[in-house]
């Protein structure tokens, strides 16, 4: 078995929390967004774009999304809006994986979000053949307008996810897969 399939089949996210320093260096993380950008592209049309959340940036991020908790949610205890202002502290490397559709008479926007996907999985991958731990995580943040519009996206994009990367601190534990017997039919 080639060592890539073996990779492959057995590839685990690791949580955020079990993340610690260092993260991936300057020409890491930059092997890491090259292959992120090789995905398929029906169209040739780009149909995503990173933000990359390190160092101040992540508390410039956690900043914005306490405010708008905040401001959305006015009886909020303290402590609970300075746990959202935390969402990008815990991993050193936050990778925004932003979708951002583009009108085109052969590239179905299904297709580009699909795009978007591939390539954030495709970081998760990069990042983790490089030793670090990765996961790939939304949350409501993820989707909140005023939130997107203070993290500098336009107002036809959205985030595919955010990818926390960083050293696991921890042996990481499989989680249970679907046999392949319930998730395949033969046409």
């Amino acid at each position: 078995m080639s060592d890539i399939i073996d990779f492959l089949r057995t590839r685990r996210s690791v949580k955020p929390r079990d993340m610690s320093s260092p993260g991936p260096s300057p020409a890491e993380i930059e092997t890491i967004l090259t292959i992120g950008a090789r995905v398929p592209d029906h169209g040739k049309v780009v149909p995503w774009r990173f933000i990359v959340f390190e160092g101040d940036g992540r508390v410039r991020a956690g900043d914005v999304i306490a405010r708008v908790y905040a401001r959305k949610n006015p009886s909020a205890p303290q402590d609970e809006i300075e746990m959202e202002k935390k969402q990008l502290m815990e991993a050193p490397l936050v990778i925004g994986v932003v979708s951002s559709i583009k009108q085109h008479p052969k590239a179905p926007s299904w297709e580009q979000v699909l795009s978007a996907g591939a390539s954030a999985m495709s970081i998760v991958n990069a990042a983790t053949a490089l030793g670090y731990g990765a996961n790939w995580l939304t949350g409501w943040f993820a989707y909140d307008r005023d939130i997107l519009d203070g993290l500098g996206l336009k107002p036809d994009e959205r985030f595919a996810g955010f990818i926390h990367i960083g050293t696991p601190t921890k042996p990481n534990k499989d989680r249970p897969r679907p046999a392949l017997s319930d998730i395949v039919t033969r046409f």
